[in-house]
C-alpha cells in the first residue's frame, strides 16, 4: 500500500514461474523491489525509505506471506518518510531489522548486474556484501560497525584540520577498525572459496567447455599487516582527510587462465562470467541455508543472446521465479513453461491467465 506507484496491490504468485509483463516505466520492477525489501530490509537500488513511499503519502506498508519448511509466516514492513522502518513477523515486532534476514532468501538479477565484472570495485564489493549479509548475521553486524567506524574516523580526520589535538584519539578508532575489518576480510575469503567451488562447473558449461573461471579475492590489506598499515598510513590519511586502507577498498578479480577479464575480457566473456556469478549465487544459497531462494529476474532476458537465455531458463526450472519483461516472445520462442502471467499497466496489475 502506497509503495512507489502503487496505491494498493494484492498479488498471489505461483510456486513456479511468474511473468510480469508490460511497457517500461509501468511499475514492474517496483514489485520485485517490494519482495527484495521483505527479504533483506533494503532496496536493491539502495533507495532510502522516504524515496520508496508514494509521493502523496507519508508511509507505506508491505505485507508478505511465505511458506518455509511447511510453516507459514507473515512479514509486515512499515516504511515511513521521516522515521526508521518497522518490521514484524507474525505480529511480533522485531527489535533489529537484521533479525529478519534468512527468513526469505532471494537472488536479484538485473541488467546492471551484467556489468559487475567490467565496472568498478565498489559494485563487486556490493555484490559480495549483499549476499553475505543475507547468509550471515555476524557478517552484517561486523560490516555495519566497520562502515560506521570508517565514517566516524573520516569525520575525525576532517575535524583534525581545525583541532590537531584530536590526533590522540586516532589510535582508538584504528584498533576498532582493525578488529571489525579483520573479521570482514576473513569471511570474504571463505565466501570466495565457497563460490569458486560452484562457479567453476557452471561457467565451464555456460562457455561450452571453452573457459575455466576462477575468482580471486584481492584484499586491500592482509589481516597480519592491518595494524601496522594503519599506523604507517596515519599521516597520509590526515593529509587526505580519509581512511586510505581497509576492506572498504577490496576488489575481486575474475581470471580465465592468465587473463583478468575485468580488464582484458570481451563483453561476451564479461557477461557470461556475470551470469555464472548469479547462477552460482543461487546454488550457494541452497548449499549454505538448505533452502531454495526466490529468483527475481528484472528484464534480464532481453539483454542475453538466445544460448545464454536458454541456459538460464533451463537452470531455474525448480526455483520459484518472478520475471519482468516487456513482452512474452522470449518465452514462447523458447517453449518455456510459465505458471502465471500478470499484465502491468500504469500501477495496475491484472492476472492475464484469468
Amino acid at each position: 500500500m502506497n509503495f512507489r506507484n502503487y496505491d494498493f496491490l494484492h498479488l498471489k504468485f505461483s510456486e513456479g514461474t511468474n511473468i510480469l509483463y508490460g511497457d517500461n516505466a509501468q511499475g514492474k520492477t517496483n514489485v520485485l523491489e517490494a519482495i527484495y525489501l521483505s527479504a533483506t530490509t533494503k532496496s536493491h537500488k539502495g533507495s532510502k525509505d522516504k524515496d520508496i513511499v508514494n509521493f502523496h503519502a507519508e508511509e507505506a506498508h508491505i505485507r508478505t506471506y511465505l511458506e518455509k519448511e511447511g510453516i507459514e509466516y507473515k512479514v509486515d514492513m512499515h516504511l515511513r518518510k521521516n522515521k526508521s522502518k518497522g518490521i514484524a513477523v507474525d505480529g511480533q515486532k522485531l527489535k533489529k531489522a537484521a533479525d529478519l534476514l534468512g527468513l526469505l532468501n532471494v537472488v536479484f538479477f538485473s541488467p546492471e548486474d551484467l556489468g559487475i565484472i567490467k565496472n568498478g570495485p565498489a559494485e563487486r564489493r556490493r555484490f559480495v556484501d549483499m549476499e553475505l549479509c543475507q547468509l550471515d548475521n555476524f557478517y552484517l553486524y561486523n560490516l555495519n560497525h566497520y562502515n560506521k567506524i570508517v565514517n566516524q574516523r573520516n569525520k575525525l580526520l576532517k575535524d583534525m584540520y581545525f583541532n590537531p589535538q584530536l590526533k590522540d584519539t586516532l589510535n582508538i578508532w584504528d584498533s576498532q577498525l582493525v578488529s571489525f575489518g579483520s573479521k570482514i576480510i576473513e569471511r570474504r575469503r571463505i565466501f570466495i572459496e565457497q563460490l569458486n567451488e560452484i562457479i567453476y562447473e557452471i561457467h565451464k558449461k555456460l562457455s561450452g567447455g571453452k573457459e575455466e573461471l576462477v575468482i580471486k579475492y584481492e584484499p586491500d590489506v592482509e589481516i597480519e599487516a592491518f595494524e601496522n598499515t594503519m599506523k604507517a598510513g596515519q599521516e597520509k590519511d590526515i593529509r587526505l582527510k580519509q581512511t586510505c586502507a581497509g576492506p572498504h577498498r577490496d576488489d575481486f578479480s575474475f581470471m580465465v587462465g592468465d587473463i583478468d577479464i575485468r580488464k582484458f575480457g570481451s563483453q561476451g566473456q564479461q557477461r557470461t562470467a556475470a551470469l555464472s556469478l548469479k547462477l552460482s549465487e543461487i546454488e550457494l544459497v541452497k548449499k549454505i541455508t538448505k533452502d531454495t531462494p526466490v529468483l527475481l529476474l528484472d528484464d534480464v532476458l532481453s539483454e542475453l543472446d538466445s544460448s545464454r537465455q536458454q541456459f538460464l531458463l533451463n537452470t531455474i526450472g525448480d526455483i520459484q521465479t518472478i520475471i519482468t519483461c516487456t513482452g512474452l516472445d522470449e518465452f514462447v520462442n523458447n517453449r518455456f513453461e510459465i505458471d502465471k502471467v500478470f499484465r502491468v499497466v500504469e500501477g495496475a496489475i491484472e492476472n492475464a491467465d484469468e
